[in-house]
């Protein structure tokens, strides 16, 4: 399914070959994401994104960039997350030469040009604003901050303005000297690909890059006590919501039972949630759940876009779908959910740029690799009581976090619901 090398310089390079694909992904992986930023200087990683594809040495502004891959009819972009920077590219096959090219340009030699990185600050920072106009994104950030408050977990991936404003082409470039290095790296390439062919083109391309070691870890703190509410008001027309709980790192023994357990709940129209709180009630057009998983944490968190003046009568009744789940839950139910995880699995690897991102982001966050048969196996095995202990351990009243934004003032209710 995937070849691995390591270069001498410690960059790793994984190929999964897809010999029916007629195009191939290439996605660049850095351990460089909020959780690794101080506080002064949240968002970083993110504006460093961004300034990648502003230009380099060879290619002096970012349409040389675009026009080099948009030319031969190809994507390439970027993502900034909690644990990781991602710059990616995909091409039709004949075109991975230049591909290779473009992405190893963006890495080794952007400008990081001053007049740029003051344009790119005002974007970012229109970037911020569009995301607080956004109240599904907006409520997503609240309810982070309620599940790690004061940890760089909590923290929001873009920074704010104040850091954004103050963030400096030194501190730019420190933050690439300190993050960016080959050991930190993973280059992860599927589709129309030979293995012994990419290695040939990869190695002379990064063979002087060199750098020492990084720091992996970040300080985290899930303890909790007492359920918590963080209500922001918000003139719009729906109340948004997120109800969570902490749940399990992506190298916990329990993370895919947890991660059945979501699907089971909200996961799908045919889930439990989407039946009771939209089909039987009315109460929500979206409603669903997901889970997340870093180093030491996790959370499982339900989401959904309700009427403000039914937003009591909606948290309650997901709160019962909580409560039954410990007990109620059948093992029609838990099959559902395994094979729902297990389609969406084989579909979604049907696209080079997530074989990639699959390989890529094990290595990477998890220095081990699971194939797609290993996760059918481990999934297939999760026994009811398995599940129905997950949702005992997890579901507990006095860890659950209540973020809304909208429309919505008093906390009386609310807090009476989760009883505190």
């Amino acid at each position: 399914m995937y070849t691995k090398a390591v270069l001498d310089n410690g960059l790793r390079l994984i190929t999964s070959a897809m010999p029916e694909s007629r195009s191939v992904c290439l996605v660049l992986l850095v351990g460089a994401g909020s959780c690794y930023e101080d506080e002064k200087e949240a968002g970083i990683s993110h504006f460093a994104e961004h300034l990648f594809f502003k230009g380099t040495n060879r290619r002096r502004t970012s349409k040389d960039i675009s026009l080099a891959i948009e030319g031969v009819g190809g994507l390439i972009n970027g993502g900034t997350d909690k644990e990781l920077t991602i710059l990616w590219c995909k091409v039709a096959s004949p075109h991975f030469s230049i591909a290779l090219d473009v992405l190893s340009d963006l890495l080794l030699n952007s400008r990081f040009d001053e007049k740029e990185i003051e344009r790119e600050r005002g974007v970012v920072k229109e970037e911020i604003k569009m995301n607080l106009d956004l109240p599904q994104q907006r409520v997503n950030a609240l309810i982070d901050e309620l599940l790690w408050p004061g940890q760089p977990l909590g923290r929001e991936v873009i920074g704010n303005n104040e850091t954004i404003s103050s963030i400096t082409r030194k501190q730019l470039l420190d933050h690439v000297a300190r993050r960016y290095l080959p050991g930190n790296t993973v280059l992860s390439i599927a589709g129309d690909i030979k293995h012994e062919e990419v290695l040939a083109e990869v190695e002379p391309i990064f063979k002087g890059w060199t750098g020492g070691a990084v720091s992996t870890g970040y300080a985290t703190n899930a303890e909790q006590t007492e359920a918590r509410l963080r209500i922001e008001p918000k003139d719009i027309e729906q109340a948004h919501l997120c109800l969570a709980v902490h749940g399990f790192s992506r190298s916990h023994p329990r993370r895919f039972t947890i991660d059945l357990m979501s699907t089971a709940l909200g996961g799908g129209m045919s889930s439990r949630l989407f039946t009771e709180i939209r089909e039987q009630r009315g109460l929500a057009y979206d409603i669903h759940c997901y889970t997340e998983h870093f180093l030491n944490s996790g959370a499982f968190t339900v989401y959904a876009g309700v009427a403000p003046d039914k937003i009591d009568v909606a948290v309650e009744a997901i709160l019962e779908q909580l409560r039954s789940v410990k007990e109620n839950v059948t093992e029609g139910e838990l099959t559902r959910a395994k094979e729902l995880s297990k389609g969406r699995l084989y579909l979604r690897l049907e696209d080079s740029r997530n074989v990639a991102l699959w390989y890529g982001g094990q290595e990477l966050l998890l220095q081990q690799i699971l194939s797609m048969d290993d996760v059918i196996s481990i999934v297939d095995a999760v026994s009811l009581d398995e599940l129905k202990g997950v949702a005992g351990d997890v579901l507990v009243e006095a860890g659950l976090n209540l973020a809304v934004t909208g429309p919505v003032k008093d906390e009386k209710p609310l807090r009476q619901l989760l009883g505190t």
